[in-house]
């Protein structure tokens, strides 16, 4: 064997069979072969990178299988071995492996941002199909990240950034602790050498200081618990790793002398009834501090992480942090995922965490088919990758674990999505709560659905889970889509009605040509891009009459306006500046991608579009309109003492809902108030305006004046 294979087969023998030694000692000489003449920027031979993350990989036990693609993972981007010679060679399972893992090595931040959301995409998806590709990854990307000083500091920089944003991250969300820590230790050596220097100085000096602090309640705590015989308990003293101490002095903006657990004790035992009794002896050592107690035993993390936390007044009242937990558990806390293959073959059951991330795993291929885009994907799975948790309970007692900042509308898309879809309040402890209130740890929270019910847009505003965010957008999209489709039928009939024909009396032959000349399957299709703007109805309704130019210059066209009924949805929408209700004269002013915004005929806006053909509709009010529509009045009253309050009750008596008031003080005797709220029509508006001028403080009253 190789000298670069010898330590590796070394580690392999400790916990492989012979036979599978030799097929990762085949993969070895593939690469070899390989990679031949290719040269590392240290200088080094390249076949000395993958067989170095191999080696992490084996310290932790990792399958045969992903040793293998881990030696291979860059043959089929940098040589020119094939995908199909490996399937000859080491069959589908480690071909599909290395051709995952070689789609990873794309993504780049210096790449456009589409160009990366898609990359990044693509690495989601390929650990979808096998979570093992990113194990192999992190460990390509640790070894690269411990060699990162050959690098230009501009690239280190970028390779700082991607690990500290995506793949420490990931590592967590996986439960890999050590590699994350060791991720986000690198990146922020390379990212803020200065600043890692410094606190690399701090943490020394202060474990000088307390080498004999930290022995002595080593010490204690190990008489105390081989006092009540305790079985399989050893104790181990932990630094909190560098990057997370930063993270806290920053969100906290407090000095490194303000941090309270940068030392602690991690204490393993046998089952989970002895992690209790050894929680209730190490409070009788050392008191306690209140609100420190944390029981992730009985509510795992999300990434399937269980463990009791503690912290006590250690000697001196300085401030211990103690974690207590089984051998199985921490075994699973240091390897997270990387645990199913370690204990696979033992017959170890991973059981909680693997459950959860396999639930992850589910939610991210649930995301992928709601999006629309990369962009938006990369977005919703970093929400996801950032978690801070709290736990919440059913009426019913059963926990569900939300993100921090988590609302009842989240709560109500982590049940079900169909819940979410048809909420319309909630219940936060008994008592009625607003859907965008944030959720507390222990609150029991009841959803009210109600049949035909829909999202709300707004919900956007403050949702913080990814499966919330990306269920609205989707069910709003498919709205929009079928909103459009409507939409733009509709714009075509009209266009046809002003060309003295209609869409009846188009062949169907006529529009199958079309559609086949603009590259749309259906009709459905073209309707959608008419309702967007992105085709022009009066321009598609010529071509399906097959007018020439000529007959368009002199024809004469008599126009007739389109009706607004309300119920458009997003496809029309109404102009801010002006504020159009039924009864007023109106124009519309066609935008590509977003549909129709309607402004009053007299708004100045609308001289800026009036005289384009194909920007400009003549719209009418349909007889039987329906809905609210927003209005902007403002009233100038004498400053008297709740003639605020009474405008409003009276405003309310008119059966109209304020959205908003502002009040602009002139001086001392006047005061102007602009209202802005809902009304059916103009002659509901005149119906309120003429109740507010019942009030004797009122001395004018008029709409917001167009721009």
């Amino acid at each position: 064997m190789s000298d670069y294979f010898d330590e590796l087969a070394q580690k392999l023998k400790t916990y492989l069979n012979d036979k599978q030694i030799e097929l990762i000692h085949q993969a070895y000489w593939v690469a070899k072969e390989a990679h031949k003449g290719q040269m590392r920027r240290s200088g080094e031979p390249y076949i000395t990178h993958p067989v170095a993350a191999s080696l992490i990989l084996a310290e932790m036990r990792m399958d045969a299988q992903s040793i293998m693609a881990t030696l291979l993972h860059d043959v089929l981007e940098d040589t020119q071995v094939t995908k199909d010679e490996i399937i000859s060679q080491f069959g589908l399972v480690i071909a599909e492996l290395v051709d995952g893992v070689s789609k990873l090595t794309q993504i780049k931040f210096e790449s456009k941002a589409e160009a990366q959301a898609e990359n990044f995409r693509k690495m989601v998806m390929a650990m979808i199909q096998d979570v093992r590709v990113i194990v192999v990854k992190l460990a390509d990307r640790l070894h690269n990240m411990r060699t990162l000083g050959s690098m230009p500091s501009k690239k280190r920089r970028r390779i700082a950034i991607e690990t500290l944003e995506i793949y420490a991250p990931i590592a967590n969300r996986l439960g890999m602790r050590e590699i994350y820590a060791e991720l986000e230790d690198l990146g922020f050596k390379a990212l803020y050498p200065m600043r890692y220097k410094a606190l690399t100085d701090a943490v020394l000096r202060l474990q000088g200081n307390r080498r004999e602090l930290m022995q002595k309640i080593q010490k204690d705590l190990s008489e105390a618990l081989d006092k009540f015989n305790i079985p399989h308990v050893f104790v181990i003293g932990r630094q909190k790793h560098l990057y997370s101490i930063y993270k806290k002095m920053r969100i906290k903006q407090a000095s490194f002398s303000e941090i309270m657990d940068v030392f602690g004790f991690r204490l393993v035992t046998q089952d989970i009834d002895s992690c209790y009794r050894v929680l209730g002896l190490v409070h009788q050592t050392y008191k306690p501090l209140p609100a420190r107690f944390k029981d992730y035993i009985a509510i795992p993390k999300a990434n399937g992480y269980q463990s009791l936390h503690t912290t006590l007044f250690g000697p001196y009242s300085i401030p211990i942090e103690i974690q207590i937990r089984t051998d199985d558990m921490d075994k699973i806390a240091v390897k997270g995922v990387a645990a199913h293959w370690i204990y696979k073959s033992s017959g170890f059951e991973v059981g909680e965490a693997q459950l959860r991330i396999q639930a992850w795993i589910k939610g991210l291929m649930e995301m992928q088919s709601n999006v629309g885009n990369s962009l938006e994907f990369i977005e919703n799975v970093k929400i996801d990758l950032f978690p801070e948790e709290v736990y919440v309970f059913t009426p019913k007692g059963d926990i569900f674990e939300l993100q921090r900042g988590a609302t009842p509308v989240d709560f109500a898309y982590r049940i079900h999505s169909d819940i979410g879809d048809s909420c319309v309040g909630a219940k936060v402890d008994r008592r009625l709560a607003p859907l965008s209130s944030p959720l507390s740890s222990g609150q029991t929270v009841e959803i009210i659905t109600a049949p035909g019910a829909q999202p709300n847009p707004a919900w956007l505003n403050f949702v913080v889970t990814a499966k919330a965010r990306s269920n609205i957008r989707n069910f709003l999209k498919h709205q929009q889509e079928k909103g459009s489709i409507t939409f733009g039928k509709r714009l075509l009939t009209a266009a046809l009605i002003e060309l003295s024909s209609s869409l009846d009396a188009i062949p169907a032959e006529t529009m199958k040509a079309l559609l086949q000349d603009l590259d749309y399957k259906t009709t459905d299709v073209l309707y959608e891009k008419i309702g967007f703007g992105n085709q022009i109805a009066i321009v598609i309704a010529q071509r399906l009459l097959n007018y020439s130019e000529s007959i368009k210059q002199t024809k004469q066209i008599q126009h007739t306006p389109l009706a607004i009924r309300g119920t458009e949805g997003l496809m029309i929408f109404y102009a801010d500046c002006c504020h159009p209700i039924p009864g007023d004269a109106i124009i519309g002013h066609l935008i590509p991608g977003q549909g129709v915004e309607v402004h009053v005929d007299s708004c100045e806006k609308a001289n800026i579009f009036r005289y384009k053909m194909h920007e400009c509709i003549s719209l009418c009010w349909d007889q039987s309109v329906s809905g609210e529509f927003v209005i902007e009045i403002i009233i100038e009253v004498t400053n008297q003492r709740g003639v605020l309050g009474l405008l409003a009750s009276a405003i309310a008596n008119a059966e109209a809902n304020i959205d908003d008031v502002h009040v602009d003080e002139d001086d001392g005797v006047y005061t102007k108030l602009r209202f802005t709220m809902t009304v059916r029509n103009r002659d509901h508006l005149a119906r309120v305006i003429r109740r507010l001028r019942t009030n004797t403080a009122v001395l004018s009253i008029y709409r917001k004046e167009m721009p």
